[in-house]
């Protein structure tokens, strides 16, 4: 007998006795619904305009840091080699902080959604500042080596933390309109950290580079952490898989350092490469082993299947891999057929970091309004594609005519950026945002590296293999490479950028459209401190 039924029988107002209500609660229903794949539910308490300003403001600030830090030590590098006297061993100062940012992107990730966000930013922050003062006061390149390590442990997990805190406070289809505030902090990064770094260093000193990170680093907390508990809590407590996320990190590192040494410190047949690489899918197919035996994995490979996931995240792997791959070759395509200076050449770059915010700005703006909203994406990246494909074909081209197809395929790769993020996160559950966030920040700098040692090898391949890219010998590059063989190799280079320009298209393409949750116009609040 149902409770409904019980109670149609009872004379009304009659209370039941502890007896009856006893029986009455064992024959209750004790199912258990699954929300897991239910929309994002609405905050039960919504943030107020200033609150969802302020933190904002905060992340943004805490995700500029971790984007200036991997761009201001560059240009104070000789500074710090003649204080110390060691030249060689100065790269490690830049891959010592790739390699652990990048290794531990999905871990900080997959503990956001077990520990919470308030607990994971403060970890990640702490971690950052403790990275930051000991480089500072290293009283060696060693010690600022192993400093650079524990800063990029931080600065690995703010960008997967604060994306996922963005999604607790936003929801997936207002998401996308703020995707220009948080690509104009990497724009501001990337141009002005090597800036800043040569600054301090020529007429202050060098550890200003890392002491500046203690009151940003500060503020941001300070402003974040007092609404943080206004924020809708997602995450679930569950036993953590560190021996998942330990393969996890060790695959990703030994991948890094193939990508990093494979054809510049090490030929790729060499025995450090190779036993590298099969290190890496040693320890890749360990943690594909695990995972699938594990009840609760560290990160669920049935979160990376599906019809949106792999798709969304092979769309921005592509687009990022390609930008990266540009931003990182083009100066010496500068320099040897236009004869720019280095710093002319470092300003010519601004079209290729900077327009991409337009076409993210554009494209967040317009998911708040469109169903289809994907198609915006896939019209980008197409014209990206072709515009690659136009400079491949018509290169050498006068300075003026170079740039400006370089800013329009800027504009529609930056297309793809707020479609796939917010994709994402739109198809997984609430409690695995922070895991599939983490996951697509891990899969966006593999790609990024991959990109950047393939089109190094495109260069070699054509120059011969008779010179070395990058580093002390990118200026002898220039020297001994006439422009006409230069101009020849990077019509590879272009051409395989627009192969992944297309490669995102298609992917884009394939995805599934899912109708995002939200409101439908709701105008984000202006990025400016409350009186």
């Amino acid at each position: 007998m149902s409770m409904s039924e019980h109670q149609s029988r009872e004379p009304a107002g009659r209370p039941l006795s502890p007896d009856e209500a006893a029986a009455e609660l064992s024959h209750s229903s004790t199912d258990v619904i699954d929300l897991g794949h239910a929309p994002p539910l609405a905050p039960s308490a919504p943030l107020t305009t200033d609150e969802v300003r302020t933190i904002l403001l905060s992340l943004l600030l805490a995700m500029f840091l971790a984007a200036l830090d991997q761009t201001i030590v560059a240009t104070a590098l000789p500074t710090i080699g003649r204080q110390f006297g060691d030249v060689e061993n100065l790269s490690w100062v830049i891959t010592a902080y790739l390699l652990s940012s990048t290794a531990v992107a999905p871990v900080f990730g997959s503990l956001c959604d077990i520990y919470g966000r308030r607990a994971t930013i403060i970890a990640v922050l702490s971690l950052f500042i403790a990275g930051s003062v000991m480089c500072a006061l290293a009283p060696s390149v060693l010690v600022l080596i192993l400093g650079r390590a524990l800063q990029g442990l931080g600065g690995g997990g703010i960008m997967p933390v604060v994306q996922t805190v963005i999604s607790d406070v936003v929801s997936p289809r207002e998401r996308g309109k703020y995707q220009a505030y948080f690509s104009g902090v990497w724009v501001a990064a990337g141009i002005g950290g090597p800036v800043l770094g040569g600054a301090f260093a020529e007429h202050l000193h060098w550890s200003m580079i890392f002491w500046i990170n203690l009151p940003l680093s500060i503020g941001a907390l300070a402003l974040l952490l007092p609404k943080m508990a206004k924020i809708p809590v997602y995450h679930r407590r569950r036993k953590v898989d560190w021996l998942g996320g330990v393969l996890l990190m060790a695959s990703a590192l030994a991948v890094m350092l193939v990508l990093t040494w494979g054809g510049t410190r090490f030929s790729w047949l060499s025995p450090v490469i190779l036993a590298l690489a099969g290190g890496a899918v040693l320890f890749a197919a360990s943690f594909i082993w695990h995972a699938l035996r594990e009840p609760e994995p560290f990160l669920p490979l049935q979160l990376m299947g599906g019809t949106v996931v792999p798709w969304a995240m092979a769309a921005g792997g592509f687009a990022m891999g390609a930008m990266i791959g540009l931003t990182v070759h083009i100066p010496l395509y500068y320099e040897a057929v236009y004869h720019l200076s280095a710093s002319a050449s470092g300003l010519a770059l601004i079209p290729i970091a900077a327009v991409s915010v337009f076409g993210a700005a554009f494209t967040g703006r317009a998911m708040t309004h469109l169903d289809h909203y994907k198609r915006i994406a896939i019209i980008g990246t197409g014209f990206s594609a072709l515009m690659a494909a136009a400079i491949a074909l018509l290169t050498p081209l006068p300075l003026w005519a170079f740039l400006t197809l370089l800013s329009l395929f800027s504009l529609g790769l930056g297309t793809v950026f707020p479609v796939s993020m917010v994709s994402i996160q739109n198809a997984v559950p609430r409690p695995q945002i922070g895991t599939a966030t983490g996951a697509m920040n891990f899969f966006r700098a593999l790609m990024s590296s991959f990109t950047v040692a393939a089109f190094t090898a495109v260069l070699l391949i054509t120059f011969g293999g008779e010179i070395q890219l990058g580093g002390v010998e990118h200026r002898h590059a220039v020297g001994s490479v006439a422009s006409t063989d230069m101009v020849a190799a990077f019509r590879w280079v272009f051409a395989a950028a627009a192969l992944m320009l297309a490669g995102s298209a298609i992917c884009v393409a394939i995805m599934e459209e899912r109708r995002l949750a939200g409101p439908d116009n709701t105008p984000p609040p202006p990025l400016e401190l409350a009186e």
